[in-house]
């Protein structure tokens, strides 16, 4: 069969290989609440376009957050009051997120899957991106090789179809780099078009954009050493200075192509606020706040801001990525730290790649370094790995895997050099590739739908990930739908349930009805103190290990004395949260702060001494590998909260020896 015939035949397959990824992507979030950025994803898209106010949430990349809320736009969806709301003044999209989706009346659910979805076809986009990648530098063979790996990989499937910024930035990193060496080698007007328009998109979709300058640099450098002459501008280059002069002025144009971009996804004005809405204070952190921590940069920032160069909200949000970047919690093998580990990324991609892509990878490293013909043609993809991975191994912002994502595509394509195995029928080394193929997809199929949960065999697999890593790279609060599930059918009636949770769904959304232990978003809701009793106890993956609380970490001689004095005050704290004349009357004597403030360090001190006894008692259940359930009796409850420290211990080592009692 000749190229041609087997052209509609190869369209086809690549389309259904495409639709099952969407698929698979969209399908899996069918059944998973909102993720924790999700909300304000959302929230602000909304501002973005229903109102033309820019005051919420710009930090995350303005082209997604618009695309996602598009639906809810369109729908004419209700959004919270904006007069005299302190949260819109304040720019709260936290807050103000939550009653958007969960107080206005209207049901947020159809409206967040809408956004799922459009956010997906930008890892479609991606994944026929690496298919046409490949097949350029490998042929048809290769790239259906490059695209199966992409189709059925955990991380762009948990990822892809989620309504945040990731995926769409992969995209257009890759889109940016590709089109940038594309016209440093076809002098044609389009070619230089499409590089400043996917540069210019590039830096509306993520603040990652800026990492394309290196990769812009080092790309112009080769191309300057590289003998043939380059056509660009209207002229012919032969010289290396001449050629790297005029690949710098044309990315001088890339830039002022990306302004324009940047000013027309603001609305072409300076202020963030709209001017015609109630009134705008500041933003969620000021920028007296950000400018502390920030040094030079933040000074060179505030200058664009004066001169008004950029959007103001465009800037505070390069500002405030910048300086969240300083300092973090972040949570890896059981340790914690404010400001990251150098083997933090290099470690989650070990543990949540699959072991077939893993090996594959590095058998199509082994083979490229080989084949010095390819070297050149592969130079944008190995800078773009490269330049990505130095930042993010130097970078302090440890929270997810899913920051590595733009990394994915390069070792998609990178497989792509088996396709000659297939082409020139060595048969062998064929039935190899298909092996890791279908040990790849396996791996897939066996985690799904719960693909943000994934680890590999050497992480132990998904129920060991979070003695790994939490936060997005396992718990973002995608459970809350599998939680009810279980309970509706597990809970004896009346059966006592509490739950901590991490992320921003709402549990009354889902009519869990649970008594409320520490939450990371407890967001207008007040806590409400209560005793322990045995039931049930549901323990989000990023809430067992303490990531977010200020007790983290070992348990000491002075947090155990200082647990046992506040603990004198429990029957008060009852009689506070529970009888409203006598609560009056407690504030006479010390105001509602002292009394809040008191209970709340209590309840965090008693949910970590519990915790320490969680994390090494077998659970009963897992919901998504990212909830875990533990049914405790009053002899658990009472050794692990209430017992003293001889009473914990002995109860810790009965778990680790021998199990549950």
């Amino acid at each position: 069969m000749n190229d041609s015939a087997r052209r509609p035949w190869m369209f086809a397959l690549v389309a259904a290989l495409l639709a099952l990824h969407y698929a698979l992507a969209v399908g899996s979030k069918l059944n998973e609440s909102t993720t924790s950025d999700e909300i304000v994803h959302l929230t602000g898209g909304f501002d973005f376009d229903h109102f033309n106010d820019y005051r919420l949430q710009p930090e995350n990349g303005i082209l997604p957050q618009r695309l996602a809320a598009l639906p809810a736009v369109l729908a004419g969806t209700k959004f919270p009051p904006l007069a005299d709301n302190p949260y819109w003044r304040t720019s709260d999209a936290w807050v103000l997120g939550h009653e958007f989706f969960y107080e206005t009346g209207d049901d947020h659910f159809p409206r967040l899957m809408a956004g799922r979805a459009l956010i997906a076809l930008f890892s479609v986009a991606t994944g026929l991106l690496v298919f046409c990648w490949s097949r350029r530098l490998f042929g048809n063979a290769g790239a259906l090789v490059s695209l199966v790996f992409f189709v059925f990989e955990p991380t762009f499937l948990a990822h892809g179809a989620l309504a945040t910024s990731d995926v769409c930035s992969a995209f257009f990193l890759l889109a940016s780099v590709g089109a940038w060496w594309r016209h440093l080698h076809d002098g044609r007007a389009r070619w230089w078009w499409l590089s400043a328009a996917a540069f210019g998109l590039a830096c509306v979709a993520k603040y990652s954009a800026p990492l394309l300058l290196p990769m812009f640099v080092v790309l112009a450098g080769l191309r300057a050493l590289a003998p043939e002459p380059l056509r660009l501008l209207g002229r012919t280059w032969t010289s290396r200075p001449g050629k790297f002069g005029a690949a710098a002025l044309s990315a001088l144009g890339h830039g002022v192509v990306a302004a324009v971009i940047i000013w027309a996804f603001f609305g072409f004005r300076y202020a963030a606020a709209n001017p015609a809405l109630p009134p705008f204070a500041h933003f969620i952190r000021p920028w007296e706040w950000i400018d502390v921590n920030l040094g030079a940069s933040g000074k060179i920032i505030r200058a664009l801001a004066a001169l008004h160069v950029l959007p103001e909200a465009y800037l505070y949000g390069l500002a405030y990525v910048k300086e969240s970047m300083l300092v973090r919690s972040a949570f890896l093998n059981g340790e914690f730290s404010i400001t990251g580990w150098p083997s933090f990324f290099p470690i989650a991609f070990a543990l949540k790649t699959t072991l077939p892509l893993l090996i594959a990878s590095a058998a199509a490293l082994i083979l490229l370094l080989r084949s010095r013909a390819t070297w050149y043609r592969l130079a944008p993809l190995t800078v773009l790995f490269v330049v990505y991975w130095t930042f993010s191994i130097a970078s302090h912002l440890n929270i997810g895997h899913r920051h590595i994502l733009p990394t994915y595509p390069v070792l998609f394509i990178a497989t792509g050099v088996f396709g000659a195995w297939f082409a020139a029928r060595r048969t062998g080394w064929a039935l190899a590739v298909l092996a890791l193929l279908a040990w790849h997809v396996t791996e897939s199929v066996r985690i799904a739908p719960h693909y943000l949960a994934y680890f590999n065999q050497l992480g132990g697999g998904p129920a060991n990930g979070h003695r790994h890593l939490v936060d997005s790279s396992l718990d973002w609060g995608q459970d809350l739908p599998g939680l009810k599930t279980w309970l509706d059918a597990q809970a004896a009636p009346g059966e006592p349930v509490y739950l901590s949770y991490f992320g921003t769904g709402e549990p009354d959304y889902y009519h869990i009805q649970a008594h409320r232990l520490p939450f990371v978003n407890g967001f207008k809701i007040p806590s409400v103190w209560s005793r322990l009793e045995p039931g049930i106890y549901c323990i989000g993956a990023t809430m067992l290990e303490h990531v977010y609380s200020p007790i983290r970490g070992p348990w000491t001689p002075a947090l155990e004395k200082e647990y046992q004095r506040i603990r004198a005050f429990e029957p008060i704290f009852d009689v506070y949260f529970h009888d409203p004349r006598r609560r009056a009357e407690l504030e006479q004597q010390a105001g509602a702060e002292k009394w809040r403030g008191a209970a709340t360090r209590h309840d965090l001190l008693r949910f970590a001494r519990l915790c320490h006894y969680l994390r090494v008692r077998q659970p009963d259940a897992n919901i998504g590998y990212s909830i875990f359930i533990y049914r405790l009796t009053a002899a658990e409850i009472a050794a692990a909260t209430t017992g003293s420290l001889a009473d914990w211990q002995a109860l810790i080592g009965h778990a680790v020896t021998r199990g549950a009692p």
